[in-house]
């Protein structure tokens, strides 16, 4: 069982740039998601919908913001169940780190708390394999969306 999913990137853009695409709803929905709602403060809820990016089925992930901490660390718990408040133990945290390198971005993006779960091991084994294969997806298609926006803008 892996204990945590964990992805480092380097991304050609800003910091800045890089935390509007990972906290702004309308970014989200253009790398990540199909549709993006999140009331991006510390407790805020949000909804994250696929429809068809990255995914064989359509889903919907209900999510609580745990932090926000401009231009460095945006983090939120899924997988929790319904009507549940998030909390270590019954949800996955998912920490998007920033670090400004040279003219770039450093990214690294881990998701934790998967071993605590009250699901089978074959059912986190599932997750954390489609996770793991989802942030390699999602991870690209960031790196693509954020240069491509970020030439955009200096012309």
């Amino acid at each position: 069982m892996t204990p945590s999913i964990e992805r480092e990137i380097l991304i050609e853009a800003p910091v800045e740039v890089v935390w509007h695409a990972v906290t702004e709803p309308s970014q989200i929905s253009s790398w990540f998601t199909d549709a993006a709602e999140i009331d991006v403060h510390e407790g805020g809820k949000g909804t994250l919908t696929w429809t068809g990016r990255a995914t064989v089925k359509p889903a919907t992930a209900e999510i609580t913001v745990v932090a926000v901490e401009p231009p460095r660390l945006f983090s939120f718990r899924w997988a929790y169940p319904d009507g549940a408040q998030p909390r270590e133990g019954n949800s996955v945290l998912v920490e998007f780190t920033l670090a400004q390198e040279g003219e770039g971005t450093r990214l690294r993006v881990t998701e934790s708390g998967l071993s605590e779960i009250d699901w089978t091991e074959e059912n986190k084994a599932s997750y954390a394999q489609d996770h793991i294969n989802g942030w390699s997806k999602h991870l690209s298609d960031l790196v693509a969306y954020v240069v491509a926006k970020d030439r955009a803008s200096v012309q």
